[in-house]
């Protein structure tokens, strides 16, 4: 059974999270604006364009903000490589569901609206037991950093060496 001290910090957690979300949302819708009306840009580079700008704004907020913790801070390169995989995982995704919803003559701006509503659980989940979890545990893929992969050697030993 949860605490109430522990209820408290999740319910503040969930409220910073649908604000940062809302920074995100916004920030997204804007700029998919910007990029339709204005500049005249195909779905996928408008939503293309979109989703860059708001990711940052999304990164900076929920890592920084949300789910903030000392943890983060000593695993850095999971943490940015997690967010990467969810969140192209998310393009592909909020992509198709923006589309489909367009084949059947709902406009992407109405779309967006349907989208934000999965991806508003969705990414909780992920970010919370995932990306920015509490506690890191050790794992293969922690081990597995992109440094390691580019100094591996296919043919005798690898030419990363730890300190």
């Amino acid at each position: 059974m949860q605490s109430k001290r522990s209820s408290k910090t999740e319910l503040r957690r969930i409220t910073e999270y649908m604000i940062s979300g809302g920074a995100y949302f916004w920030t997204g819708y804007t700029v998919f604006f910007l990029g339709d009306k204005v500049f005249h840009l195909s779905l996928w580079w408008a939503k293309l364009a979109a989703n860059i700008i708001g990711w940052l704004v999304n990164y900076l907020l929920q890592r920084f903000w949300v789910f903030r913790s000392p943890e983060l801070a000593k695993n850095k390169t999971e943490v940015t490589t997690r967010y990467i995989i969810i969140t192209l995982v998310d393009f592909v995704v909020d992509y198709y569901i923006i589309l489909g919803l367009k084949t059947i003559h709902i406009t992407p701006y109405i779309g967006q609206f349907a989208s934000a509503g999965f991806f508003t659980v969705w990414n909780y989940l992920w970010y919370k037991y995932w990306v920015f979890p509490d506690h890191f545990k050790t794992s293969k893929f922690r081990r597995l950093t992109p440094l390691r992969v580019m100094a591996h050697r296919p043919h005798g030993s690898s030419a990363y060496k730890q300190q």
